[in-house]
């Protein structure tokens, strides 16, 4: 039977779901997106993602890839998922792809931002889709303290106690900080990420921002390799997965998100 390698973007609000992973008992994004797209296809439908998503975290451009002997056009791929999916979930494009693509092993580098509301009054508009502080920020301070993240490290300090990654070695290629009026947000790439590594990050940089710790103790902290010594990992309301690098794959791109934000290309 000839398959085809479908390769989808897809984006969802993560406050609805128990993280990407499918799960008993709970919703998660995977067992939505499956779902569906079993009911289009007609058939039984697994899909790989490029980056599993905690609890509670978003995603603007979470790529997935999935072989069927469907044949559908593209419409029923995009609109016809997204209606079988929760309002939280959506299908931004789908297209063929070889069959040799993979969302998680083709990768070579993935994204994330992390936003936060930085004002005294907690915010009624997408509380759960943003992280609250109500101490004043120095973003231009956080920028300057996180860029001894940049380049290959042990990131010990900022992995979550559970993670499973055989090593705590990662390359960020870049970190940047930066705010738009109420906003601060943390924009970081790397080759992959450890378990709560953005948010344990984004919890040690706000002590610098705020003015408790110094940049000088967030270099120490790094090199210390401790996970005890830093901040408290922060909550997952206002990170998102927002792109990932696949060389020698000519896929859709997407405006890199949130897009509430109206933030520059940085």
């Amino acid at each position: 039977m000839t398959t085809t390698n479908i390769a989808m973007a897809v984006e969802y609000y993560g406050a609805d779901f128990y993280g990407w992973q499918r799960q008993d008992n709970v919703p998660t994004v995977q067992q939505a997106v499956e779902k569906a797209a079993s009911y289009i296809a007609d058939e039984p439908v697994k899909v790989i993602c490029s980056g599993r998503t905690d609890a509670g975290v978003h995603a603007t451009y979470q790529i997935v890839n999935f072989k069927t002997s469907a044949k559908r056009d593209e419409k029923a791929w995009t609109l016809g998922i997204t209606t079988k999916t929760p309002d939280s979930v959506s299908v931004k494009w789908a297209v063929e792809v070889p069959d040799d693509f993979h969302a998680r092993f083709s990768a070579t580098a993935r994204r994330y931002r992390y936003v936060i509301y930085n004002h005294r009054v907690p915010p009624a508009i997408l509380a759960k889709g943003l992280t609250h502080c109500y101490m004043p920020l120095d973003a231009q301070l956080m920028h300057d303290a996180a860029q001894v993240l940049v380049g290959e490290h042990d990131f010990t300090s900022f992995r979550a106690a559970l993670c499973q990654a055989k090593t705590a070695s990662r390359n960020v290629h870049h970190i940047q900080v930066s705010r738009v009026a109420e906003y601060v947000i943390i924009d970081i790439k790397a080759n992959a990420f450890l378990h709560h590594m953005v948010r344990n990050i984004a919890g040690s940089l706000m002590l610098v921002g705020s003015g408790e710790h110094t940049a000088a103790w967030f270099a120490e902290l790094l090199a210390a390799k401790d996970r005890t010594k830093g901040g408290m990992t922060a909550k997952p309301n206002g990170l998102y997965f927002i792109d990932v690098d696949y060389p020698g794959y000519d896929l859709p791109k997407s405006p890199l998100g949130p897009v509430f934000l109206n933030l520059p290309n940085i």
